[in-house]
């Protein structure tokens, strides 16, 4: 097994005569908090969406839990991902939401489903429909949707974007388990307390490069 849960190697990322990503090498070590800073539009989003597996780059290569994407494997195997805006059927339930799609892997089944909504600080018996969710209810659910597999790498894009100050040091709290449990942990975030209070490492994102951040 790799000790890298992560390793980028000379990637790059051109869209329409841009290039959104240069030459980034990297190597993220398994069952650690990784922040990723930056300016909006600085190539954070399109970094995520390269070691999901959901862009190629343009150039290098990516490898994910010991496999190359787009050689070995799709995508990876053992992935939670929140990205911005998450999409829900907004007439269904929370839980509704997430049986659907857990549903698709047939990995986990209703019991998972209703512990990870509680672990997020919602109630998996709740029938609204989540139109009618407030911004911080759907950040969690969208947070809930991410861990409930118990993958081994998370992918977390502004996780505390709509959450009050009990809600994040909850989430905090949450976060702080899932690298117990080993998994690795990417996050992206603009407010530096979730950084300091979580990350191992930190890389800053500037103009498609990615280097290491000293705190």
């Amino acid at each position: 097994m790799s000790e890298h849960a992560v390793v980028l190697e000379a990637v790059s990322k051109r869209l329409k005569g841009r290039e959104v990503l240069r030459n980034v090498t990297l190597e993220i070590p398994r069952g650690q908090i990784i922040g990723i800073v930056g300016p909006n539009g600085s190539g954070k989003s399109m970094l995520f969406r390269i070691i999901s597996g959901l862009v190629r780059p343009t150039q290098g290569k990516v490898f994910v839990l010991g496999k190359r994407l787009h050689e070995d494997i799709a995508f990876p195997p053992s992935l939670g991902i929140l990205l911005e805006h998450p999409g829900f059927l907004p007439t269904y339930s929370g839980f509704l939401n997430l049986r659907f799609l857990a549903d698709i892997r047939r990995r986990i089944g209703p019991e998972e489903i209703a512990e990870a909504i509680r672990r997020v600080g919602l109630d998996p018996s709740d029938r609204r429909p989540v139109k009618a969710y407030s911004l911080g209810m759907k950040q969690k659910l969208a947070i809930a949707q991410a861990l409930m597999e118990r993958p081994e790498l998370l992918l977390l894009d502004e996780p505390m974007n709509g959450l009050d100050e009990e809600s994040v040091a909850a989430m905090y709290e949450v976060l702080r388990a899932e690298r117990g449990r080993g998994a690795t942990i990417l996050l992206t975030s603009h407010h530096r307390e979730d950084i300091d209070a979580l990350c191992d490492e930190v890389y800053a994102v500037r103009d498609g490069n990615v280097m290491p951040l000293d705190r």
